[in-house]
C-alpha cells in the first residue's frame, strides 16, 4: 500500500459568523491557505502508478481555481468558509478523478491551524 500526496496554496478572503462574539471574523479578512490531497493504493501493474500525478494536478487545478483569489462566502457549495468546509470541498472536488482518494488536509500555516478530511460520514 502506498501514499501518493500533492499539495496547492491558495489566496482567498471570508467572513464568518461565530457564537463567540469577536468583530475580526465578520469583517471581510483573508488568508493564505495551503491544501494537501492523499491518494491511497497499490500501484496498477500496467504503470506502476497509485494515480498518474498528471491526472492529479489537473484535479488540483480544478479546485484551486474554484478557491484561489475568490471570496469564499460566494463559492457554490462551500457553506460557511470553515476549514471544515474547505476540506470536503475540496474533496467532492477532486473525488471524481481521483480514485482512492484518502484524505484532504486544509492549513492554514500563519496561525498553525489544520484542518483534515476523511471522507463522507
Amino acid at each position: 500500500m502506498f501514499e501518493i500526496s500533492k499539495q496547492f496554496w491558495f489566496e482567498a478572503a471570508h467572513t464568518l459568523e461565530r457564537t463567540v462574539e469577536t468583530d475580526s471574523s465578520r469583517r471581510i479578512h483573508g488568508h493564505s491557505y495551503r491544501a494537501e490531497v492523499v491518494v491511497r493504493g497499490v500501484p496498477d501493474p500496467a504503470t506502476g502508478m497509485v494515480i498518474d500525478l498528471s491526472l492529479l494536478e489537473r484535479s488540483l487545478g480544478t479546485a484551486r481555481d474554484g478557491l484561489d483569489h475568490r471570496f469564499l462566502d460566494d463559492v457554490p457549495d462551500l457553506g460557511p468558509a470553515t476549514m471544515e468546509n474547505l476540506a470536503a470541498w475540496i474533496w467532492k472536488t477532486v473525488a471524481p478523478d481521483c480514485s482512492g482518494l484518502a484524505r484532504v488536509t486544509v492549513f492554514r500555516d500563519s496561525s498553525k491551524d489544520t484542518c483534515s478530511y476523511f471522507g463522507p460520514l
